[in-house]
Order: structure tokens, then C-alpha cells, then sequence
């Protein structure tokens, strides 16, 4: 039996089309490939449908589309106006990688994420870690980080290759109240300068600006709020990542640490407020990096390789009037 929908009021103009939450907390799919995301852009009411979407994502984290013909100039297209029907500033545009080159055979806006690219290559461990240490939310290291991304998949593995996806929102109302109050206002320091290495000892140059005002210079890093409201859903998300976040500015090196620790492992091992999708060709992922985790699954040899657009957002905040996500939807604690 398929999981309940999700509730009109959520859906809006996209309650027409089959489809259905993966879990309680994360996560919905429109199964039917007949749903195409290349037709919401040019529908009479296309605008609807995509504020619709964004809001869908923004509330459910992930949404999944199965067997998309979405070409690569409409991928962007619908990158962009996601995050600009949702009230984004005007000067937030594409991101550009750090690490892609401006004549990369597709562009500076579409991130290749392969098995062989420079993407999965620069920051891999080749000692034997944890596999829950590649979670992250994208671009956190940018003053201006990623509001929507899309990821179409097409070459696939016969096994494996799976994404998993986790709720920033229900990581944060996990929390005891106590360590909500201590941790509302503290701030936290994300790092991605190992793209820079990486560039360096690949002779690429680093990617400057990268799709916003803010984001210049080779020095990748951003101090940002550990706890963080997203401004389409007014709730409150945890904001650090396992991949990105250094160091609480608070508190002392080990006092950050300790507490790090604990959020990363909170993330990672609470397995009952994360989703994770098998791929089939042509699907099509997009989430809301502002109050979701996500973490790619290294379990095959073959080659895996997809299309990745991310959208720069707001500069993010902390709102001591927003509420959680439990709180607005009456969820017990």
C-alpha cells in the first residue's frame, strides 16, 4: 500500500497528479513518467505550477520525477525560476562550481556529478572511512549558499548508486529544548577549501564570482547560523554538515567539536528522518538545500553519472520567531 498523499494545502495546482510521500518527514514522488517537468515551463499556468513545486520541496525536502525528457537549458530555466517565484534576491543566480571550467562541454552552471569528474575526486579519502561522512548540504561554504537543486541521473550502475536525503527540519525538532535555546543564535564557520587544492593541483582555475555578489575570491568559506529558518516555510532547520562545518564561532575548539560531533552523528544515524531513492534513468531529484542533508551511496564500480543545477538563495538567517515544523503541524515531540 502507497504511503497517504501529500495534503492539498501543500500540493496547491500540483494536487491534479499522482503522488505520494516516501516517509512521514521526507520526501514525495510523482511515479508517473507522463508528469513531465519540461511541460510545468511552458503550461498556461506555468508560474503556479512552479511556485507550487518550490513550495512542495521547501516543505517535503525531496521530490522525486520518474523518466524525464528535461533537456539541459530547461534544467536551468527551471532552476532559476524556483528560487525567483519564491521571493529569492534579484542578484542570486546560478551557481558556478569552483572547480568547473568555464568551457566545460555543457557550461559553468551545470555541475557533472560523476563517478570519474573532478566533483566526486576532490575531496575523496582514499583511507577506509565511515560512509555517513559524505553528508552535506550543497555549497554551504558560499556567503550566498544553494536554495533549490535538480539532479537528473542518466548513466546508472546496474546496482547500487543510491542518494539518501535527510530533514534539517526533524533533525532540529529532535532536539531536547534545551540544546535548541543553546544552540538558536549560535554561528558556525563552513570551509571548502579543498576545491582550491584540488584546483591548484589540477592546474583549474577557480570559478570567480560564482553566481552572486558575495560569492568571490578563492577563500571558500561563510559564517552562518547553526540554527536556520527557511524563508518559504517559516520553520527552523539545523544548519551543519559532516562535509562543510568547521567550527562553532561560540565556543571554544573543543567545546565545537564535541558539539559538532553530536549533530553530525544525529544526522547520519537517525535512519527514520531520511529517505533514500534508487535511481532509474532520466529521474529527477530536487531538494532544498537550506533544511535538507544529503549523501551519495558509493557502493558500485560502473560508471554513474547525472546533471546537477543549483540555485543560489537568500543569505541565510536565523528568525527567533519562526517556529519548527512539529509546532506548525500540531506533530507530537
Amino acid at each position: 500500500m502507497s504511503p497517504a498523499p501529500t495534503s492539498d494545502s501543500v500540493l496547491g495546482s500540483l494536487s491534479v497528479y499522482n503522488s505520494y510521500d516516501k516517509t512521514p518527514h521526507i520526501g514525495t514522488r510523482f511515479p508517473d513518467p507522463a508528469v513531465q517537468l519540461s511541460a510545468f515551463l511552458t503550461a498556461p499556468n506555468s508560474d503556479e505550477l512552479i511556485k507550487d513545486l518550490a513550495t512542495l520541496v521547501s516543505h517535503r525536502g525531496v521530490v522525486f520525477f520518474s523518466n524525464q525528457n528535461i533537456n539541459i537549458e530547461q534544467q536551468k530555466e527551471l532552476g532559476t525560476r524556483l528560487g525567483e517565484l519564491t521571493g529569492k534576491p534579484a542578484t542570486s543566480k546560478l551557481h558556478r562550481h569552483p572547480i568547473t571550467v568555464a568551457t566545460a562541454e555543457l557550461g559553468d552552471e551545470i555541475s557533472v556529478i560523476s563517478s570519474k569528474g573532478a566533483l566526486f575526486r576532490a575531496n575523496v579519502n582514499k583511507d577506509k572511512t565511515r560512509a555517513s561522512n559524505g553528508w552535506h548540504a550543497d555549497i554551504t561554504f558560499e556567503p550566498i549558499p544553494s536554495d533549490y537543486a535538480i539532479l537528473k541521473m542518466h548513466t546508472l550502475p546496474e546496482v547500487g548508486g543510491d542518494t539518501l536525503w535527510a530533514s534539517g527540519y526533524e533533525a532540529y525538532d529532535r532536539l531536547s529544548p534545551v540544546f535548541k535555546t543553546f544552540l538558536e543564535g549560535l554561528t558556525a564557520r563552513h570551509d571548502g577549501n579543498f576545491f582550491v587544492k584540488f584546483a591548484e593541483s589540477a592546474g583549474i582555475q577557480v570559478q570567480d564570482p560564482r553566481g552572486a555578489p558575495e560569492n568571490t575570491g578563492t577563500d571558500l568559506s561563510a559564517i552562518h547560523p547553526v540554527i536556520r529558518t527557511n524563508p518559504v516555510t517559516g520553520y527552523k532547520a539545523l544548519f551543519v554538515n559532516k562535509s562543510f562545518t568547521k567550527r562553532i564561532i561560540e565556543l571554544s575548539s573543543d567545546e565545537s567539536d564535541w558539539v559538532l560531533e553530536y549533530l553530525f552523528r544525529h544526522v547520519a544515524e537517525n535512519h527514520d528522518m531520511q529517505v533514500r531513492y534508487r535511481w532509474s534513468k532520466n529521474d529527477v531529484a530536487i531538494w532544498d538545500n537550506r533544511s535538507n542533508f544529503h549523501t551519495a551511496t558509493h557502493d558500485y564500480t560502473q560508471e554513474r553519472e547525472g546533471n546537477r543545477v543549483v540555485s543560489l538563495g537568500e543569505r541565510p538567517f536565523f528568525d527567533p520567531k519562526s517556529k519548527s515544523r512539529r509546532e506548525v503541524l500540531g506533530l507530537q515531540n
